[in-house]
Formats: C-alpha cells, structure tokens, sequence
C-alpha cells in the first residue's frame, strides 16, 4: 500500500505530548505499507481490533488504544490517506466518517 503522508505521522510523534506514539505509529506504518489489502476483510485478517466505520475509513487503535488512527483506503489504487491521528478525547470531537 502507498500511504499518503508519512509527515502527518511524524508531525504528531514530534509533538513533546505524543512523543511515545513513535514506536507504535512507525510498526503501523511498516505493516501498512507492506500490505496489499484487496477488501476490509482482508484487513480485519491482520488488524482484527480495526473498526471499519464505511466510506472507506478504518479506525486503527495505537499505542495499546491510546491513540486513534483514521485513514481511508482506496482498495483497488491500494492508497492509504491518512485522515486523522490524535488522542481517544480528541477522536471523540471528531467525525470520523467524514473527515
């Protein structure tokens, strides 16, 4: 898969609050990049605690939960937009659907 963009990943680990997201959000990275997930469930058969919320947008839990990653994927390109990273507190002010 292409992730579009890595720097929203590092922009948010840079941030003193999140530096110990780094670790989790490069594993996520690596796993991603190296899948080519043809459909939600051959996603959910690596991510199992992934929530597909539709619209093409998954919900990926990092660090233990600690953070929420939003992405959308386009299956058939095999791109992965990064829609939005943050805390379980600034995920809940969000729409995730439409983000």
């Amino acid at each position: 898969m292409r992730i579009i963009a890595f720097r929203t990943l590092r922009e948010f680990w840079e941030q003193p609050d999140f530096a110990g997201s780094e670790v989790s959000l490069r594993a996520w990275y690596h796993d991603a990049k190296g899948a080519s997930w043809s459909n939600p469930n051959e996603l959910k058969q690596q991510y199992a605690n992934a929530s597909i919320i539709g619209e093409g947008r998954v919900v990926f839990n990092i660090k233990g939960n600690a953070y929420r990653l939003v992405v959308m994927i386009d299956y058939e390109f095999q791109v992965i937009f990064i829609r939005f990273i943050g805390t379980h507190e600034q995920y809940d002010n969000i729409d995730a659907k439409s983000i």
